[in-house]
Order: structure tokens, then sequence, then C-alpha cells
């Protein structure tokens, strides 16, 4: 099957579509009434995405003529599943970020990669440590993180602030949309029911690609446009190479390996389950316990706290302090991931998901193409990448039962490329790299909304074409 198979073809050995009904159309005003009310109360009202997807979704079951306590159940089944499936592993990813931030780990890769490089290589190796950070880091934590050094990078060398901001926000922004343990992509993965090791490793490749063009090569045609853009002063830090030296942390291969070792566990468990075909194996058994991503993770994070703590002077306390820390700022993540999932079940139970089936026999539309189109929608109206995918995977979940594990991920990829794309003045990160940056707001949609969409598209592009070859 490749990346342009029809959706017919996923319909395949299915009954043979009725004939258009009026349900159908109530289904329809009902699936359009209920998204039209999530962006309307995100974008204009400004009310809480959990609140908003809540809402959403009982407009939405209301109208389709579901009973009050059908509502109710499917919403908070689908509530309390998402969350099940997704949000120990949000919180054990939020764990090993905290970990690494606060152990003055990152600013160890920070600090030897861009030590080690020459000028006219700092936007790669921007790129390079993006890409590392973001792999455990949610997209605010890393840009937190990193905006501070592509400030002190660019006055130190001066380098163009953009051709080494673009490098940086393409690594994290791929990362967050593409690649779990992000949230976007998680809950995607327990929605449409792909495997989390293929999802990443084909991820990673969509990944390397994307963040090339998006990131440097990018970089150098937006200084272009905006050849005097400088740091604002306040926002540099005053952060000498000796103070940096004398900081207790721990060692960059250390550091670097502790943060690649779930994704290596994870990759494990995928290349055992591909190649060893013995069943009774007890590598394949063992393999697959410690890359199943709860266990990967767990064990990741008790790694994590004597790799990356004891070398910073972490005692049993700063340990549990820093590990606690890690929890506040994700429950939001994770109730609009959940709400999310709720909206997801209500879909599926009003109905939708069987309309959905039934239109896709005889159409031509890739369904990785409709997938991603439908979270691009979602994207562009609420501003809310982690809103996008959730939703957008509860929409063409019915379409994902025919896949291959292999195209279970692709379309997962595909929502989360969408997710990605044209972020503007109703995203909170727009306004992040607007004033971190220091640019106004047609500055940050050339350079920022622009590289945004280039991710969306090029990732899209990467997807299809490994549809057409795996």
């Amino acid at each position: 099957m490749t990346a342009l198979t029809s959706t017919a073809a996923l319909a395949r050995g299915t009954a043979t579509a009725s004939s258009w009904t009026g349900h159908d159309t109530r289904l329809t005003v009902a699936v359009a009434a209920g998204i039209l009310v999530i962006v309307l109360l995100i974008s204009v009202l400004k009310v809480h995405p959990l609140l908003s997807l809540a809402l959403g979704s009982g407009v939405l079951g209301l109208a389709a003529g579901m009973p009050v306590e059908k509502f109710v159940t499917s919403f908070t089944t689908g509530f309390g599943t998402t969350a099940g499936n997704v949000g120990l592993l949000i919180a054990l990813g939020a764990m090993l970020g905290k970990l690494l931030s606060e152990s003055g780990g990152a600013d160890q890769i920070v600090d030897t990669i861009v030590g080690r490089t020459s000028p006219r290589m700092l936007p790669w190796a921007m790129a390079l440590i993006a890409a590392i950070i973001g792999l455990p880091m949610f997209f605010e934590i890393g840009l937190v993180i990193l905006i501070p050094v592509v400030l002190l990078v660019h006055k130190r060398s001066g380098v163009p602030l953009l051709k080494l901001g673009i490098p940086a926000l393409a690594g994290l922004s791929v990362m967050h949309g593409l690649v779990p343990p992000h949230p976007g992509p998680l809950a995607a993965i327990g929605i449409l029911k792909s495997d989390v090791g293929t999802t990443m490793l084909l991820g990673i490749v969509v990944a390397i690609p994307t963040v090339i063009i998006a990131g440097p090569l990018f970089g150098k045609v937006v200084t272009r446009w905006m050849p005097d853009l400088t740091a604002p002063e306040h926002l540099i830090p005053a952060r000498s190479a000796e103070d940096a030296e004398s900081t207790r942390r721990p060692a960059f291969g250390i550091t670097v390996a502790t943060v690649l070792l779930p994704v290596v566990l994870m990759l494990g468990k995928f290349f055992a389950d591909l190649l060893i075909k013995d069943k009774a194996s007890q590598l394949k058994h063992a393999l697959d316990f410690i890359g199943n991503p709860p266990v990967a993770l767990l064990l990741s994070v008790v790694v994590a706290m004597f790799a990356l703590g004891r070398p910073a002077g972490f005692g049993r306390k700063e340990i549990s302090a820093t590990i606690g820390d890690a929890l506040p700022p994700i429950a939001g993540i994770l109730l609009i991931v959940a709400a999310g999932g709720g909206f997801k079940q209500t879909l599926i139970d009003a109905g939708v998901g069987d309309m959905i089936k039934q239109l896709a026999n005889g159409s031509t539309a890739s369904v990785l193409i409709l997938g991603w189109a439908v979270a691009v929608a979602i994207r562009v109206a609420t501003g809310s990448a982690t809103v996008a995918t959730v939703s957008a995977a509860g929409i063409v979940a019915p379409l994902a039962a025919g896949l291959t594990p292999t195209h279970a991920a692709l379309l997962t990829l595909a929502v989360g490329a969408g997710s990605l794309f044209f972020s503007h003045v109703n995203d909170a990160g727009f306004w992040l790299v607007k004033e971190y940056f220091g640019m106004s707001v047609g500055q940050t949609i050339r350079s920022w909304s622009v590289m945004e969409t280039i991710i969306s598209v090029v990732a899209l592009l990467g997807i299809l074409l490994l549809g057409v070859v795996v």
C-alpha cells in the first residue's frame, strides 16, 4: 500500500456504501457545529481548550441526537482512556526533560557543541542542539532554554540572529510535532492505534531533512529579508565561558546518552519485533519489555536521576523536588489531550465514524493528505498544535482501521505535520518567538510563520514518499 493509496482501498472489504440519508446530513451538520464551537471558543472568546473541547463535544452530541446520558458516557470514556494511554508517558517525558534542564545537562550540550563549531557551521550546530534537546522537552521549555543561548551566540559571533534562531526553532518544532514522547504524537498514536516504535523511527527519518530545509537552509533565505535584525539587549544573558565551566553539571557524553536512551530502547523493541521471528526468544521478550514506552521512559528517568542529578550535586531531596516540579506545568497539556480523546469518542459514538467510512468508499483522496488537511484546518483556526492533532486524529480514526502498522504510523505523522502549519496570531508560540527576537508581527509572520509552513509541507512530502517505498 502506498502513500497514494486512496481511501477507497482503505474501505476495501467493507460493505458497499449506502445512499446518503437525512441522518448523514444531520451528522455532518453536528460535526461542523461542534468544530465551529471549539474554534470560536478558543480563538474568539479565549476559552481554555479543555472547556472548549468539552462544550464542542456537547454541541456535537446533542446536535447528532445523542441522549445526554450517552454523550456524557462517551466523553468521559474517551477522556479517561486517552489520559490512561498517554498520561504516564507525558509525565515521564516531563520528568526527563526537567532533570536535563535543572542538572545543567542542556547547558552542557549547548556549550560543548557551540564551543567546537566554527562560525560558518553555527546554524547547523543550533539545529542539532535543538533536535537533541527537543526529544525529551516540550516546545515551550526548550524555547526558554535555547533562545538565550541563540542571543548570546549571536552577540559573540556576529552571525545574523535569524540565521541562528530559525534552525533552533525548526529543530524544536519538528520534534514537538512528529516524534514521541511529545503530547501530540502520543495522543495521535493512541487514537489511531499506531505503534510507538514505528512512528518514532519514521518520524526521525522525516524529521532530518525537514529540519535541514526549514532550519539552516531557510535561515539563509530569511536573513536576506531581515538582515539588520538584532537581539534585544535586555534578553541577552551575561554568562561568561568561565562561569559555564565552573558550574557542576554532567559530562557531555553521558548527557546525550541519557537523552537518547528512551529512543534507543523503543527502537530496540521495534527491530526485535521486525527481525526476531522466534516468539519464544528470551532476547525478544527482554527487548519487548524494556522497549515498551512506559518502561523505556521510566528506566530513562531512573538513569537520569543518577547520570544527570548526581554529577550536578543533587541529593535525594533535590532530585525528588526536581521531578515533582516537572508535573504541575504539564497538567493543562494532559487535560487538553484527554479532552481531545473525549471529543474523538463522541464522534465515534455519534456514528460519525461509519459516515466517514461511507464517504471514503469510492473516493480518490489519499488518507494521508486527508489527515494532514484536517489538522491544517484546525491548526489555522485554533492556533493549537495539540488540539489540531487530537481532533484531526479523532476525525480520521475510522480510516486507520484498514491500514498496515507502517501506514498507520505514517497517518499519525501526517496529522502531526498538519498540526504545525502556519502558526499565527492565535498561537501562543507565535508571541513567544516575537518577543524573544524583538520582531514586529509582520516580521514574525515572514520568518516564524513561514518556517512552520515549510516544516508542515516538507514533512508531508517526506511522509508521502515514505508511503511509496515502505
